[in-house]
């Protein structure tokens, strides 16, 4: 009786089940990165057709250069710009509330502010995107 071995050795391997956990690392990784993102929440107001007739005052705090604030042109600290907010809403609970961060301002210092706004529940505020007055 003679025993035939045909076992010949494999010449190729199977990567399917390497192919498959690296997609599943892959879907692994994409859901954490993004899941680790986070935002500042702010109520933007509604537009509107209408024209107001409603005239309110206006703060436009701007984030300096070196990270010093002012509110209307005048120099101030973070706690005299929100005994300022305080006072302000305090006249008028509709006032506006314009934001401006200099172009190499400090991110975290345009943050403290809408941080700041966002504490004294100021229902008017608006993020400058182009210059004011110049």
């Amino acid at each position: 009786m003679q025993v035939q071995n045909d076992a010949q050795p494999y010449d190729t391997i199977n990567i399917t089940p390497m192919l498959d956990l690296a997609y599943v690392l892959l879907v692994i990784f994409i859901l954490m990165t993004t899941a680790g993102v986070q935002g500042l929440t702010m109520n933007l107001p509604k537009p509107s057709n209408k024209p107001s007739t409603e005239k309110h005052d206006v703060k436009v705090v701007q984030v300096q250069q070196g990270g010093g604030v002012t509110i209307n042109g005048a120099g101030v600290s973070m706690a005299e710009l929100e005994s300022q907010l305080n006072a302000a809403k305090a006249s008028d609970p509709k006032f506006n509330v314009m934001i401006k961060g200099d172009a190499k301002a400090p991110y975290a210092g345009v943050v403290s502010v809408i941080d700041l706004v966002n504490k004294l529940e100021i229902e008017n505020v608006g993020l400058v995107t182009g210059r004011i007055g110049s």
